[in-house]
């Protein structure tokens, strides 16, 4: 939910609070109204009369106090380090800070590079579940542009690596810094949401300049409730551990009142939680002349945990009535979340066919030949391999770019990356993009949003349009033995979400995360193909490519190219063979997770009018052009995908698609197939004429095109600038900014060589010249639709549309 693409090119009309958040949506369905665009701070009655100022955790670092003493003894420094510890209130100088000391009530230092740190650790609070809303830092630094921060969740940090690993994953807690004499307060807000528990260590790089003295009066982390006790109740993006939803927040004792018209099915569907830690009793009530008659009570006694309720307005079907949610508690000024509260239409026939409902898996890192539907010999998937029989597959699938972070905004909203403009870490989507959310948000549908990592949430701005949003934070850190195995905790809580919603329509984006590294899967797939006995020399040699590697980053995670492996002593087949081992693993144990949520389809009722989308936004290198990891080039393992559509009435069973297609045709697709119209602005094309020829609606063939787009130099990926088009039995690359050596432009055979391994390109140079042609004509048309970045499309705002965007997360 956001400002209007309208109203964010130009401001013609002044909105409210309540009109802000209808533009983005002008009519509502007739089947779904949600409180939150009817939210108007003039409804709301029995506010508190003060605003709290106690009671909220704090933690903050001052050095105008008396020397703490060390440190009991135990894990952690010994004993004169902890007294060094001590005297600097626990701050510790890492790379690029010399003299770091306390004097005179300040802790100051002198940087020698031009990425400093210093961090502390975080020794008390740690229970504090609720989310950082902000470190505000009182300093003052003799030169710079950048102040920065990070936090670690790790127990220790290796800060020798943090300047390199940086140097590909940017701090993202950032601000400009005003050099001088004077001090400045800096309250800088992270652009991905940290829960307290997972901020053990905070890392702080005063200044972005060697030679520069800097003194530090005090640092705070300002947490959520301690922000929203200094605002009024309204919506805002509010989380509760990893799960955030659109939120109306209110205080005991205040109450909502909405007027609203009920649909002659109607049921309340939202969710309920508070970050409190005292308990909050919830009630719904519905007016009607004059009288109001109770149809929720519920009392939340667990802090930070969502409480699910669909509520069955049917005593009420068919009239305008007064929804009522109050929340009450003993301390007045206690916060209470409404978690997505929409007044929904159950389902029902429609002409003979209920509405169908749409699921977006994403299988993250996913290489297709890797999949025995495509020709592979292990048996990795079965049960894709009989999704693929009941539906559509597609044999030349093309993502448009190699990695996540900016291959998920072109499939959710239909645009290539040069036009979307998410190219490097920091980027966010701007908010005037329509993402497929959005578009059967509109049209009444619940939509909900399972995330692995920040790249597909809210930190590049793809929450957008989603009522619920399940984040990755600690998902993809605690499943499987290493992590990133994130299929089975998401499918156990899609199962249990889905008997509420079994007659309702939904949108629902689920991103699997389980073949990306570290590759060791859960059990028992670790020893389906890999030698358990070969585990501990493989970790054993995951160690020595640290200390051998040139990159901290890949070395960090095992992605070792052919060089690395051979300078290390490691044999490169025997490494390369386990990995593969374990990826394959991976592969089986996420397809079971698949099979779990389809009988779940099936009890339910619903598989008949589901239609799923399953593809993998990238692939896999593993040394076919010398190196590991993705992210790097436009080359066939990369980026040729595997795509299937599954959907009884909707697909036709065991159809095999050879045209090449892009993934930027998924979304045109499928709002298609739900009767959506696609919005005008998406660049793909629907796959509904190769699936379902009809006069008139011819397809229109197209060369398929991927891009790596340019990166900042020591940028993750790793910089380059590459795109790739495809055209008949042709594959071109252009490699725009290319490492020393390799040529300007690679000509493949298409369908014979599918991992490009043999250039032709000096035999065939008409052919080059045709295609690049081509290829250059697609980059002016991409680049001309470049969507506008949020500082542009909002400037002519007024400051309440401006604020709302902030409080969904939208804008920064």
């Amino acid at each position: 939910m956001a400002i209007s693409r309208s109203a964010l090119r130009s401001v013609t009309a002044v909105c409210s609070v309540a009109g802000a958040l209808a533009c983005r949506h002008p009519t509502a369905a007739p089947d779904a109204t949600r409180l939150v665009e009817a939210f108007d701070a003039k409804l709301v009655s029995q506010s508190p009369t003060e605003a709290r100022t106690t009671g909220f955790p704090r933690t903050e670092w001052r050095f105008d106090g008396p020397v703490p003493p060390p440190r009991a003894s135990g894990p952690g420094p010994a004993p004169a380090a902890s007294a060094a510890l001590a005297a600097t209130r626990g701050f510790e100088g890492g790379p690029g800070v010399v003299g770091l000391a306390v004097k005179d009530g300040l802790l100051v230092g002198h940087t020698t590079t031009d990425f400093p740190i210093i961090r502390v650790e975080r020794v008390t609070g740690l229970e504090n579940a609720d989310q950082l809303q902000a470190v505000e830092i009182r300093l003052r630094v003799s030169a710079g542009a950048n102040l920065s921060a990070a936090t670690r969740p790790a127990a220790l940090v290796d800060l020798k690596l943090e300047p390199s690993i940086a140097a590909r994953v940017p701090w993202n807690i950032t601000t400009p810094v005003m050099g001088g004499k004077d001090f400045q307060t800096y309250v800088i807000t992270p652009a991905a949401p940290v829960s307290g528990p997972r901020i053990r260590y905070l890392l702080i790089r005063p200044t972005d300049v060697a030679g520069a003295d800097f003194a530090i009066e005090s640092v705070r982390l300002v947490f959520r409730r301690e922000r929203l006790a200094s605002v009024p109740s309204g919506v805002s993006w509010q989380g509760l551990r990893d799960i955030f939803r659109e939120t109306i927040v209110t205080r005991s004792p205040e109450t909502v009142r909405f007027d609203v018209a009920l649909p002659s099915r109607p049921v309340l569907d939202l969710a309920l939680g508070t970050p409190e830690d005292e308990p909050v009793r919830f009630s719904v009530t519905v007016g009607q002349a004059g009288r109001d008659v109770p149809v929720m009570t519920s009392t939340v006694t667990t802090a930070h945990r969502w409480e699910r309720r669909v509520i069955d307005l049917a005593p009420f079907a068919g009239r305008s009535v007064s929804l009522s949610l109050s929340a009450t508690a003993n301390r007045p000024g206690t916060l209470a979340f409404w978690g997505a509260p929409v007044v929904r239409q159950r389902l029902a026939a429609e002409g003979g066919r209920a509405r169908r409902s749409v699921i977006l898996v994403q299988l993250d890192t996913l290489r297709k030949d890797h999949l025995d539907l495509y020709g592979y010999e292990r048996q990795t998937a079965p049960i894709l391999r009989g999704l693929a029989a009941e539906g559509a597959v597609f044999q030349n699938a093309i993502t448009q770019t190699s990695w996540t972070k900016a291959e998920t905004p072109s499939i959710l909203t239909s645009l290539y990356p040069t036009t979307h403009g998410v190219h490097q870490i920091p980027d966010r989507l701007p908010a005037s993009a329509t993402t497929i959310a959005e578009a059967y948000r509109q049209a009444g549908y619940a939509t909900l949003s399972y995330s692995s990592v920040a790249f597909t949430g809210q930190f590049t701005n793809l929450h957008q349009g989603f009522e619920e949003l399940h984040e990755g934070e600690s998902t993809a850190g605690r499943a499987g033995p290493r992590g990133a195995k994130t299929s089975r905790e998401f499918v156990d809580r899609l199962v249990d979400w889905l008997p509420d919603h079994r007659d309702l329509p939904f949108f629902v984006y689920l991103h699997f995360f389980d073949p990306h590294a570290p590759y060791e899967p859960n059990k028992p797939y670790d020893t389906l193909w890999a030698d358990p006995r070969g585990r501990e020399e493989y970790l054993r040699q995951q160690e020595t490519l640290k200390k051998v590697m040139t990159d901290a980053f890949l070395a960090q995670r095992g992605m070792a190219g052919h060089e690395d492996l051979v300078r290390a002593g490691i044999d490169p087949d025997a490494y390369l063979r386990y990995s593969k081992d374990w990826y394959d693993g991976a592969i089986r144990g996420m397809d079971t997770e698949i099979g779990r949520l389809m009988d779940r389809l099936r009890d339910l009722g619903i598989a008949d009018r589901t239609v799923i989308a399953f593809y993998a936004d990238h692939g896999e290198e593993f040394h076919d052009h010398g190196r590991m990891w993705h992210g790097q080039s436009v080359y066939g393992e990369l980026i040729r995908v595997p795509l299937i559509l599954w959907g009884p009435g909707s697909v036709p069973k065991g159809l095999k698609v050879e045209e090449p297609v892009e993934l930027i045709d998924v979304m045109p697709t499928l709002l298609e197939l739900s009767g959506i119209a696609v919005p005008k602005e998406a660049q793909g094309q629907s796959l509904r004429p190769l699936l379902a020829p009809e006069p008139g609606h011819p397809w229109k063939p197209r060369p398929p095109i991927a891009e790596k787009q340019p990166t900042t130099e020591g940028g993750f990926p790793a910089s380059g600038e590459s795109y790739a088009i495809m055209d008949g039995n042709w594959k071109l690359i252009r490699h725009v900014v290319r490492e020393m050596g390799k040529p300007e432009f690679e000509l493949f055979d298409f369908y014979g060589d599918p991992l490009d391994q043999k250039d032709v390109a000096p035999a065939h140079p008409d052919v080059v010249a045709r295609m690049s042609k081509t290829l250059e004509d697609w980059h002016l048309m991409a680049s001309a639709a470049k969507l506008k970045p949020d500082s542009e499309a909002t400037k002519n705002m007024s400051r309440e549309q401006l604020e709302q965007l902030r409080s969904l997360g939208y804008v920064k």
